[in-house]
Formats: structure tokens, C-alpha cells, sequence
């Protein structure tokens, strides 16, 4: 199947024979597209992220922020691994590409790898990530005082558009910190209820430095949204495929970028 559409159907409206129209499938998967030029000196607000099709094969794309245009995907790059991520990153530093923000989902290797490419580039951290990740973590009906109010606390993540806005909410952690920040790493507790509060705090107090840099520059995405719609469109085309062998596969994502980048 091709982008919805069966064979079959594909047969009746082309003309062409099925064997025709599997050679020239075949044809296509044999081979690399052409590279796509971007206009590196425009895309300078970046999203980048990853996501599993089936573990351990994982996707990587780096899209413009305000095009909504991927600038490169690859198959098989693992977030968590430096030498993929340099290997992914690198001939796009050759070409001339020069970010002024990337927003990225918080992933230290990733962090590492574009402030070791890009020592000036601002990382700004998805809200939406922190956001999921520490009411996930805070449970939906948290049973102790303190796991309510970091709850509360993360439900204020997205929305905020101000400085002031910022200023509370930066004093709501404060005051939190203050009163239960010391006891909780303290404690050696490690049921897993408490485990996933220390991982939300922890979580939040790291991604505090690079969570509102949009409030400087309203070019920069707060989000990596874009790319998580993009993920859900590839994802549904790639199970009509399954099947295909581990060089087919990287080509059809390859042919995917090319002939869709938004």
C-alpha cells in the first residue's frame, strides 16, 4: 500500500499492471533519494526529537520550528548515543546550518552532543514533556500534601506567557523547595510512588534554567509538537509497510523525508 491507498486501488486508477507498479516501488526502495537543499541560513528555530517504531529501530528529525519543514531524518539514530547523534548533526554544521534555539525533549546525551556542536545555541526545553512526564510521575490523585502541590505545580507548566507569570510560578517551586525540597532527597525510601516524585522534582529543577526562553524570543517553539504530529502521520504510512527488509527500511524513511518534510 502507498499513502492510503491499496494496490488494488492503485491498479484501477494508474493502468498499470501490479507487477509494473511493485518494480517501480522496488525501484525506488533500491535507492537513496537525492538531498534535499535546505536554506540553512533561514532555519534557525529547531525542533528535534525521536521516536521508536518498534525497539531497539528508532527515527530522528530535526524540522524547523516556524517552516514546519523537516530539515533531516534518519532511521536508526539512537538518542542516548553520541557517536549517532554527531554523526546526525555534523554535515548539517558543515553545510552552514547555525541555530539560534533548539527546543528538544530533555535527553542529556542530546543536550550534550548540540551544546558540544553549538556551544551558543539555546536549548529551550519542550513544556509539554515536562508537563506530561511530571503529572505522570505526581499520579492523578497523589495521596500526600506535597505530592498534590508538585502536582499543582506542574498543571501551571503550560500557559505561561509573562514574566510575571513566569515569576510566580518560579516562586510556587521556591516555596515548595523550601518546605519539602531537603526531606524528600533526604529520604532513602524506594517504593515507587516516592521514586517517581524525587525523578519529578529532580526533573523539574534541571529543566528550570532552559524552560522559558520564549519569553525572550517569541520565535522559539515551546514545544516539539510539530514534530510529534509528524511522527503520528509517518508512523501510520510505516505500518502499511511492515515487512520491508533493514536497507529497504532506511530508504523508504529516506524517500519518506524527501517527498514529505511537512
Amino acid at each position: 500500500m502507498v499513502e492510503g491507498y491499496s494496490v488494488r486501488q492503485l491498479v484501477q486508477q494508474s493502468g498499470h499492471s501490479r507487477p509494473w507498479l511493485y518494480r517501480l516501488i522496488d525501484s525506488f526502495l533500491d535507492d537513496v533519494p537525492p538531498v534535499t537543499q535546505i536554506e540553512h541560513q533561514t532555519a534557525r528555530y529547531l525542533l528535534f526529537d525521536g521516536t521508536f517504531l518498534h525497539r531497539p529501530h528508532s527515527i530522528a528529525v530535526l524540522m524547523d520550528g516556524q517552516a514546519h519543514r523537516v530539515v533531516r531524518g534518519q532511521f536508526d539514530v539512537r538518542e542516548n548515543s553520541v557517536p549517532e547523534l554527531r554523526s546526525f548533526f555534523e554535515p548539517m554544521m558543515a553545510e552552514g546550518l547555525y541555530p539560534v534555539s533548539l527546543t528538544v525533549d530533555g535527553n542529556r546525551q542530546v543536550i550534550r552532543v548540540l551544546k558540544m556542536l553549538w556551544p551558543d545555541v539555546i536549548i529551550q526545553r519542550c513544556l509539554v514533556h515536562i508537563q506530561r512526564q511530571g503529572l505522570s510521575w505526581c499520579r492523578i490523585s497523589p495521596k500526600t500534601s506535597y505530592a498534590r502541590q508538585l502536582r499543582y505545580i506542574f498543571t501551571r507548566v503550560i500557559g505561561i506567557t509573562t514574566v510575571l507569570e513566569r515569576d510566580a510560578f518560579l516562586s510556587l517551586i521556591e516555596v515548595w523547595e523550601a518546605r519539602y525540597g531537603a526531606e524528600i532527597k533526604a529520604r532513602k525510601e524506594t517504593g515507587r510512588v516516592f521514586s517517581d516524585i524525587k525523578r519529578a522534582r529532580s526533573m523539574l529543577l534541571l529543566a528550570m534554567p532552559d524552560m522559558f526562553h520564549y519569553l525572550d524570543d517569541p520565535h522559539i517553539p515551546t514545544s516539539t509538537n510539530g514534530l510529534e504530529g509528524y511522527f503520528s502521520r509517518l508512523k501510520s504510512h510505516y505500518r502499511q509497510h511492515r515487512g520491508l527488509s533493514a536497507h529497504k527500511r532506511s530508504n523508504y524513511f529516506a524517500w519518506y523525508f524527501y517527498f514529505k518534510p511537512r
